[in-house]
């Protein structure tokens, strides 16, 4: 029988206290899931969120590698995701494979390797150092090498290459979601609505990102729109965010850069797959000591670099 969603909330609450379990949901999940979080956030910021509280499961709404993140930070605790990581994956992480990154090295040896936290576990234990969309300009300039590879996103790599005078490789890897919001939809949704600041993920093609007001990470937009005097927001990142953010702030009105644009992936989870997860305590993260111990320390190297 099908459980209407305020029962539904209900008995998850109930096994989430018996579990002492914490719920995480990425700003991209549906807004029914993020109701039932304990925190939102970005996929970095929950993990470290998730290391700092005190719980002994850690249910992930999110996709694949956010959940590995979370292992590899809390290897003590049972990690979560609600649904297989075939089926709530990320296309952009799939990219890139540890192998590739052997290769590269081969044909860059005089190259660090830097890679997106949007990777495997794998990918980032063969890293030398991690980044997020809101460092990843910093992370590069600080690193000692003047050649760097970076993983897998090949957007956020001609993002950063604007501030840096290094040699960036980019490999040939993209966010679907972001690679989608093209410049004539752009165009034509900032002539609709003059007024609405444009601010974009810096997973945006270049030319999408010349036109912004501001280039921002998913958590850097949440800061900006709330402590802005604006009202207005035309935001080039996937839709969940907005529903986050129209909840928050009902006053302010914000608007999806063109055509509204969904992960696949997050929008698989809902209510129901919370409820089975952790009621069956399935679809643990589960990695080897070793590839958890490399992953960290491409973590670690980043945390003193920021």
């Amino acid at each position: 029988m099908k459980l209407p969603d305020a029962q539904l909330m209900d008995k998850i609450q109930d096994l989430k206290n018996s579990k002492r379990a914490v719920i995480l949901a990425h700003n991209y999940q549906h807004p029914e899931v993020q109701l039932a979080a304990d925190f939102l956030g970005d996929s970095f910021d929950l993990s470290r969120k998730a290391a700092s509280v005190e719980a002994d499961i850690i249910l992930f709404c999110g996709v694949s590698f956010m959940a590995e993140t979370a292992k590899i930070i809390s290897p003590e605790k049972t990690v979560l995701l609600p649904r297989p990581d075939f089926v709530a994956g990320c296309p952009m992480a799939n990219m890139v494979t540890a192998a590739d990154i052997l290769q590269l090295r081969e044909k860059y040896p005089d190259a660090a390797v830097v890679t997106y936290v949007n990777s495997t576990a794998a990918v980032k234990a063969e890293a030398d150092i991690c980044c997020t969309s809101s460092n990843a300009v910093e992370v590069v300039k600080k690193i000692p090498a003047r050649q760097v590879i970076f993983v897998p996103d090949r957007n956020l790599a001609s993002y950063v290459q604007r501030f840096v005078d290094k040699q960036i490789i980019p490999w040939d890897g993209y966010c679907y979601v972001h690679n989608r919001i093209d410049l004539q939809s752009v165009v034509e949704a900032r002539r609709s609505r003059p007024e609405a600041e444009l601010i974009v993920h810096p997973e945006c093609l270049p030319e999408v990102i010349d036109q912004a007001d501001a280039v921002l990470s998913t958590s850097g937009m949440i800061d900006r729109v709330h402590h802005s005097e604006k009202t207005e927001f035309m935001l080039g990142t996937e839709v969940g965010l907005i529903h986050r953010l129209q909840r928050e702030l009902p006053d302010k009105n914000f608007y999806a850069a063109g055509t509204a644009r969904f992960c696949d992936g997050m929008k698989q989870t809902r209510l129901k797959d919370l409820y089975h997860s952790l009621e069956e305590e399935k679809f643990k993260v589960d990695l080897s000591a070793d590839l958890l111990e490399s992953a960290r320390d491409s973590l670690e190297k980043m945390l003193r670099y920021v």
